[in-house]
C-alpha cells in the first residue's frame, strides 16, 4: 500500500506543468521516499551498520561530527577543489585561444595536451604528493590535470561553431581577430564551455577526494572516508559521502543558472525553460 501511494505522489508531483519548482518537488518527493524505504528495509532487515547504516544513523553521525565535515569541507572543496577548477579551466580555455589563434600549435600542442587525460589518477596523486607536499595544493594539482583537456576540447569545439556566413560578414567589416572572437565566436562557443564547466565541476570534487587517499593532512572528505571506514565508523562515511554528493549537485545547479543567464540566446538553452 506505502509502495502504491510512494508512486503515485510522485507521478502526480510529475504531471504538474508550468513552474520549475514543480520540477524540485518531483525530485524532492522521489528521494524522500527513497530515504523512507531505505529506512525501513534496512531496520526490518537488521541489516548491520557496517554494511549499510540507515539513513538515521547517518543524520546522526552528520549532526555530532558537523564541526569535522565542515572543515574537512572547507579543505577539499574551498582549497583543493576551487583553486584547481579555476586554474585548470582557466589554462583550458586559454590554450584554446592560442591554438585557435595559431593553427600551428595545434600540431604540438593538442597532442601533448591530451596526454593529460590519460594519465592514470591513481600514478599521478602519489607524484603529486611527493612534489607538492600533503596539503591542499597536490590535490589542486591534480585537479588541474583532471580539468585541464575537458575545457581545452569544448573550447575548441565551440569556435568552430560559429556559422560560415557569420564569419564571412565579420570578415567584410574588416574585423580584426580580436573583434571576431568576442562578438561572434566566443558567444557561439558559451553551451561548450559552460557543458565543459560542469563535467570538470564533477571532475574536480572525485579528483580531489581520490587524491586524498595517498596523503593528506588531518582533514578533508577523501581523508575522512578513508580513516573513519579504517574505524568501521561507516555512518560517519557515508555522512562524508553526503556532503561531496550535495556540494556536486549545488555546484552543478549553479552553473546550470549561469548558463542560462549568458547563453539565454542559445537553442539548447531556450529549450529547457
Amino acid at each position: 500500500m506505502t509502495l502504491v501511494l510512494a508512486g503515485w505522489t510522485v507521478r502526480a508531483a510529475a504531471a504538474l506543468e508550468g513552474r520549475a519548482i514543480y520540477g524540485l518537488l518531483t525530485a524532492g518527493l522521489f528521494g524522500l521516499w527513497l530515504l523512507y524505504f531505505w529506512q525501513l528495509l534496512v531496520t526490518a532487515f537488521d541489516v548491520p551498520r557496517v554494511l549499510l547504516p540507515a539513513p538515521a544513523l547517518i543524520v546522526q553521525a552528520m549532526a555530532e561530527g558537523w564541526p569535522v565535515l565542515f572543515k574537512d569541507f572547507v579543505q577539499t572543496v574551498l582549497k583543493s577543489v576551487l583553486t584547481g577548477w579555476l586554474l585548470g579551466c582557466g589554462l583550458g580555455f586559454a590554450v584554446a585561444v592560442a591554438i585557435d589563434r595559431l593553427p600551428f600549435l595545434q600540431r604540438g600542442l593538442l597532442p601533448i595536451a591530451s596526454l593529460t587525460s590519460t594519465v592514470p589518477l591513481v600514478g599521478v596523486a602519489p607524484i603529486a604528493v611527493m612534489w607538492f607536499g600533503f596539503d591542499w595544493q597536490s590535490k589542486a594539482a591534480v585537479v588541474v590535470l583532471m580539468t585541464f583537456f575537458p575545457m581545452l576540447v569544448s573550447t575548441l569545439a565551440g569556435l568552430k561553431a560559429a556559422g560560415k556566413l557569420e564569419r564571412e560578414l565579420m570578415y567584410s567589416y574588416a574585423a580584426g581577430y580580436g573583434q571576431t572572437l568576442l562578438a561572434l565566436r566566443l558567444p557561439s562557443a558559451m553551451p561548450f564551455i559552460f557543458g565543459a564547466l560542469k563535467v570538470n565541476a564533477t571532475l574536480a570534487l572525485i579528483g580531489a577526494i581520490v587524491a586524498e587517499f595517498f596523503g593528506s593532512p588531518t582533514a578533508g572528505l577523501g581523508f575522512r572516508i578513508s580513516t573513519e571506514a579504517a574505524k568501521m565508523h561507516m555512518p560517519l562515511v557515508w555522512g562524508a559521502i553526503v556532503v561531496a554528493a550535495i556540494t556536486g549537485s549545488a555546484a552543478y545547479a549553479l552553473l546550470v543558472q549561469l548558463e542560462r543567464r549568458f547563453a539565454f540566446w542559445h537553442p539548447s538553452v531556450r529549450s529547457q525553460k
